[in-house]
């Protein structure tokens, strides 16, 4: 089968600001695709170009076809921005937004796979900003669609809440849905995408799946040894670890989690009093923060103890940008 998403050349100026300079991608069948950037980096604009909800240079194929041509009963869309009428329900706008497509999914199993079964009889303006959210979410997946743009899907929703979308849209590309994802999450980039495109001042300057792009520019993992005896930690680990002094320490670089023991074993051998050794692994972040020499700023950067379990959860979902095209 072709490409379900193709961009080519993309380019787009609100006045003196280049929102895209030309970006290509393309986005296979089934394929969950991230895109990661701060604000005003063009995310919104490249959603709202393969969309077809605003001009811009160069070519863009839906399916086969420019986006305005594409039968909108096979397209969903989520933007950063969406604000349905306040005085309805749940239940009344999935039920609405089915009504508008030939062959919509059942509003009640929507409702439940989003996570407001006990909430669907409340008024929208009475609902808090993670059931907003979510409300939103079911109805931008009522048609069923084959394509589905999710602008910041899950900003403002709780941690369980934004498992349950994560979730929903693993259900729904194992049946064959491809998904255009935008998210100032790393974590939800990394859980979700097959492949993930970094943009910055417009530009898309990496394409890879989340392993590939950390084992190419992530760096090494890194331990940082909290403690006051920076000069006696170095000698009681140099030669053996590449090491280096720290606000908190010192840091040891290219350390593997089974190599842990062997640096404190190290530092107790030599008299080294520490307080406690926090493991990092290379990142999304440090990728971006290697490509472009900016610190991400919608995210926050785990760092893990030696004795601490994986964790599904997040801190924060990123922020919510306006929903005018000068946003980008």
């Amino acid at each position: 089968m072709d490409e379900v998403l193709v961009a080519d050349d993309l380019r787009k100026s609100y006045g003196d600001v280049q929102a895209l300079r030309g970006v290509s991608l393309t986005v296979g069948p089934g394929e969950v695709f991230g895109l990661i950037g701060p604000n005003g980096a063009g995310k919104t604009t490249l959603v709202r170009a393969l969309t077809g909800t605003t001009t811009v240079e160069g070519t863009v194929r839906v399916l086969g076809n420019p986006p305005e041509d594409v039968d909108a009963n096979r397209l969903g869309l989520l933007p950063q921005s969406f604000s349905p009428a306040a005085r309805l329900t749940p239940r009344e706008l999935l039920s609405y937004y089915a009504g508008l497509y030939d062959a919509a999914r059942d509003p009640e199993v929507v409702l439940d796979e989003v996570g407001l079964a006990e909430a669907a009889d409340t008024w929208y303006e009475n609902l808090s900003g993670g059931q907003k959210r979510r409300t939103c979410v079911g109805a931008a997946l009522v048609n069923d669609p084959d394509v589905l743009f999710l602008d910041e899907p899950t900003t403002g929703i709780d941690p369980a809440g934004r498992r349950a979308v994560w979730r929903l849209v693993d259900r729904l590309t194992a049946g064959g849905t491809t998904v255009f994802l935008t998210s100032h999450s790393m974590q939800e980039v990394s859980r979700l995408a097959d492949r993930v495109g970094l943009v910055r001042g417009g530009e898309l300057v990496a394409v890879g799946s989340p392993d590939d792009l950390i084992r190419e520019h992530g760096g090494e993992s890194t331990l940082v040894v909290e403690t006051e005896h920076t000069a006696d930690a170095t000698a009681a680990l140099d030669g053996r670890y590449a090491v280096s002094a720290a606000a908190e320490g010192v840091v040891v670089r290219g350390v593997a989690p089974r190599e842990i023991g062997d640096v404190a074993t190290a530092l107790d051998e030599h008299g080294v009093e520490y307080g406690s050794l926090a493991w990092s692994e290379p990142s999304l972040e440090d990728v971006y923060l290697s490509l472009t020499g900016e610190t991400f700023e919608g995210d926050y950067r785990g760092v893990a103890s030696a004795a601490a379990s994986g964790t599904d959860d997040v801190v924060a979902a990123g922020a919510n940008v306006g929903g005018t095209e000068g946003g980008q």
